[in-house]
């Protein structure tokens, strides 16, 4: 069983932009294959791609861009060049170490969201006359038909000849879940949605006046007002 036999060309295009908010670092993943042995660009793209199984493809102005990134920061170094003009960089011990810390340490998760969705969602109650459940319900398809398309490409192939295809199935996996809780999560909403508008809530249509900000007022100081000119104020 090999990977690339179950990995459509549209299965691949649901893993790379079928769920939102998915951030790869791919600064750490250079690093983690650089501290393997040196590298060139095109092969780390390779390698990189090979590594995650290629669920992630990025384009080498990226990785070029980020080696000299690491380079300035004193994570790696230039070395020789071959005869094809591969220019090869190999790491140093601030970035082994840096691979070392980075493997060993918890993925931060944001204490607030980015994720368009629940931007999307959370806007969407403040504003009058939208349609709040047709917005739930026509992401749920989305989602759902996305989740069904993870799950078939991994039932294709669900049975690991190697650590590549392992790698593609743990992806498939995670991706699986986030779909599956994003699904949940819909569900949870409509709930809260419904209970919401038994008790009434709804959007106003006269947004409220912001708050204005600024010195207060000096004693004794004129006082201006906003509808006439200043000079006729200050009479």
């Amino acid at each position: 069983m090999h990977v690339e036999c179950v990995y459509t060309r549209h299965v691949r295009a649901v893993l790379v932009t079928g769920l939102r908010g998915v951030v790869v670092s791919v600064r750490q993943s250079i690093l983690a294959i650089l501290d393997q042995g040196p590298s060139y660009g095109y092969r780390l793209r390779a390698e990189f791609e090979r590594r995650t199984g290629s669920t992630w493809p990025i384009n080498v102005g990226q990785i070029y861009n980020t080696l000299e990134r690491l380079e300035r920061d004193a994570f790696i170094v230039k070395r020789e060049t071959d005869t094809d003009g591969h220019v090869f960089y190999a790491i140093t011990p601030a970035g082994h170490t840096e691979v070392f810390e980075w493997l060993r340490s918890p993925v931060p998760r944001p204490a607030t969201t980015r994720d368009e969705l629940a931007i999307k969602l959370a806007l969407a109650v403040t504003l009058p006359d939208v349609d709040i459940d047709e917005i739930v319900r026509v992401q749920r398809m989305s989602t759902m038909s996305t989740l069904q398309q993870l799950t078939r490409a991994k039932n294709a192939g669900d049975d690991p000849d190697s650590t590549d295809e392992l790698a593609w199935l743990l992806v498939i996996d995670s991706l699986i879940f986030q779909a599956e809780a994003e699904i949940r999560w819909l569900d949870h909403s409509r709930s809260r949605l419904a209970r919401a508008t038994a008790k009434g809530l709804s959007a106003s249509e006269n947004p409220s006046e912001p708050r204005r900000r600024g010195r207060p007022a000096r004693a004794g100081a004129p006082i201006i007002d906003e509808r006439t000119d200043d000079a006729e104020a200050l009479r």
